[in-house]
């Protein structure tokens, strides 16, 4: 089995990196760390970086997963290429510019790019974002699925992902004590379909509601609160649409005690308070 110790960073491309940073200094409140005509670093936590944009295709889009050591990457290869995935393995420019030591890159059942890396840098300076949004850390994605039962067989029975709780057919999966690191979305397309970041205090999510309002930017759920996580949450569209979430608050789970629940596909599952969903795939 792959042990997947936490998904560590997201690869985007897009047409307008101008746009992008934009965005993620002046909206998101992210940290620039690096940048240059045709890629963009950014930083939300004590990691090197957690969001990466490239000039290329917007519909490119990248997942990185940390796995504990070289043994452990080299017994994935093993694993995904004896189930029939195409693994390749990066250079060491390409692991240079993911700041990790080593990495492989296949593509999910569902043909999402993932990377599995070893030893992702950590920055000896602390983060210091690009505006008070609150963020402490990247925190989750939410995947596109076509087959959520195929993808979850994947998740669950090659990787160690364990399921949290599900809506009707949408499951909340773990890899560790945090109440999920992705979520399967069904559409039929690739990709990813939210980024979330955490922040310290409700009150940060409020504050930038009010930011979002100002700035025009769509607000596609919430403010509201999910009744499987916990977590109060606001999401909303960024460039070349991906939608991004801040929230806080989330369960931690207690593997010994806590048991996967199911809730109905409807809107108080989504949302305790009442809101409604303009989420891709989860629209109601």
């Amino acid at each position: 089995m792959i042990e997947l110790l936490d998904v560590c960073y997201t690869r985007l491309g897009t047409n307008d990196l101008e746009l992008c940073r934009d965005f993620a200094t002046r909206i998101l409140g992210l940290q620039v760390t690096g940048a240059s005509r045709n890629d963009l670093y950014l930083r939300s936590d004590d990691r090197a970086h957690t969001l990466y944009y490239h000039d290329g295709d917007p519909a490119d889009h990248v997942i990185g997963f940390e796995v504990r050591d070289s043994a452990a990457l080299d017994a994935a290869g093993a694993t995904l290429e004896g189930l029939g995935h195409a693994v390749w393995r990066g250079t060491r420019s390409e692991c240079e510019s993911r700041h990790v030591a080593d990495f492989i890159v296949f593509e999910d059942p569902n043909g999402t790019a993932v990377e599995l890396a070893v030893r992702p840098e950590v920055a000896g300076r602390r983060h210091f974002p690009s505006r008070d949004a609150g963020i402490t850390g990247f925190s989750h994605v939410g995947i596109f699925s076509k087959d959520a039962v195929r993808d979850e067989h994947f998740w669950t029975q090659v990787c160690n992902a364990r399921v949290s709780d599900r809506i009707g057919d949408v499951p909340l999966l773990r890899v560790n004590e945090i109440h999920h690191t992705m979520a399967l979305i069904p559409a039929p397309r690739s990709g990813i379909q939210h980024i979330n970041h955490q922040v310290e205090s409700t009150d940060d999510i409020m504050r930038s509601h009010s930011l979002l309002l100002q700035h025009n930017v769509p607000i596609v759920f919430g403010p509201g609160r999910h009744p499987t996580s916990s977590a109060r949450f606001l999401y909303f569209k960024g460039p070349n649409g991906m939608v991004f979430e801040y929230s806080v608050g989330v369960k931690h789970i207690d593997e010994e005690t806590y048991r996967e629940r199911q809730f109905g596909f409807e809107p108080f599952s989504l949302c305790m308070w009442g809101g409604r969903s303009r989420l891709p795939g989860l629209e109601n």
